[in-house]
């Protein structure tokens, strides 16, 4: 009966890593058919844990080279500009693309 479980969870969680990878690709820039999913994890978490109440409308996506790209709102260019130094600042990011539109 414990071999069963295993194995329905080893099946589980492959199934669920397949899932997260086949919504990685996004045709909207070139380069980002293989993303760095550690890498965007760290981002937004940086983001909404620094930033919690202007940053949480910010999206980010990296590509296989770890270039991060930011796109969403924010309310000030002040906070434009934090969330693009937060990516900056985030191990494993070789570049930030800041997307981002500031909509007072």
């Amino acid at each position: 009966m414990k071999t069963i479980a295993v194995v329905a969870l080893a099946i589980s969680g492959a199934l669920s890593v397949a899932t997260l990878h086949a919504g990685d690709s996004d045709a909207s820039y070139p380069g980002m058919y293989v993303k760095d999913s550690a890498i965007t994890t760290k981002v937004k978490t940086k983001l909404v844990t620094k930033e919690p109440t202007t940053l949480t409308n910010v999206q980010v996506n990296t590509d296989r080279d770890g270039v991060v790209w930011l796109s969403g709102t924010v309310p000030t260019k002040e906070a434009r500009d934090r969330a693009e130094t937060i990516a900056k600042e985030t191990s494993g990011v070789t570049g930030v693309h800041n997307n981002i539109v500031v909509e007072p």
